[in-house]
């Protein structure tokens, strides 16, 4: 992501700073939609979300692209203009209360996703892909891999506009609509497995090392 103007960043940071908002700004980055169709996607009342999308509306986090009548009234209908997510350099000015909020937001629409895949025909696909993989890394490699995993999803946004680009030009062709998750975060150790473990290694430092014997070598032929 692109570093941002201050005054956009701190108005997006404020987005980010209620879990209903950024589910929100979440589901406008999906589609174009209205505070009644986002309630009922997140189970909240209209009231709620009709707040907090106006809020998002003044941030200028989204914008109107339509109105319909519907019942004696107006629905107003959004999309999103910024992305629901912050860089590296933005999480590390906001406090630690508001980086865990995000992740959990995070978090929460990825598992709803996968349960949700688990229950059809979308884990069965051959070509999904998943994989959790627990990796010992020191400060250079977790900056290296996180640069990585930015490269991925700077690729994806990439490949998205030229999805569009290409059903623009012909209508052929069937697209799908795939859920990317990118994680990288460190492994809690409980407390009694942090014990445990450097007790392990004061033994290992503390033991005599034992003989190692070597096979006699047989001679050249």
């Amino acid at each position: 992501m692109s570093r941002v103007e201050p005054a956009l960043e701190a108005r997006l940071m404020k987005a980010l700073a209620h879990p209903i908002r950024l589910r929100a700004l979440m589901v406008l980055n999906e589609r174009v939609a209205s505070p009644s169709e986002i309630a009922q996607e997140l189970d909240e009342s209209l009231g709620v979300v009709s707040y907090h999308v106006r809020m998002l509306e003044e941030l200028g986090c989204i914008e109107l692209v339509r109105t319909t009548p519907r019942r004696g009234a107006i629905e107003h209908h959004y999309r999103a203009l910024e992305r629901p997510w912050l860089t590296d350099d933005q999480l590390e000015r906001i406090p630690p209360s508001l980086r865990r909020t995000l992740s959990g937001s995070v978090f929460a629409q990825l598992a709803e996703d996968v349960s949700a895949a688990s229950k059809t025909e979308g884990l069965g696909e051959v070509r999904h892909w998943m994989v959790r993989f627990p990796v010992l890394l020191d400060e250079h490699a977790w900056e290296e891999l996180g640069g990585l995993l930015q490269g991925i999803l700077d690729r994806a946004l990439e490949l998205q506009v030229e999805t569009i680009e290409r059903r623009v030009e012909s209508a052929d062709g069937e697209t799908l609509t795939a859920i990317l998750g990118l994680m990288l975060f460190e492994r809690h150790v409980p407390e009694h497995d942090r014990a445990g473990r450097a007790a392990k290694r004061g033994e290992r430092r503390s033991s005599p090392s034992p003989a190692r014997t070597r096979e006699p070598r047989r001679p050249s032929r």
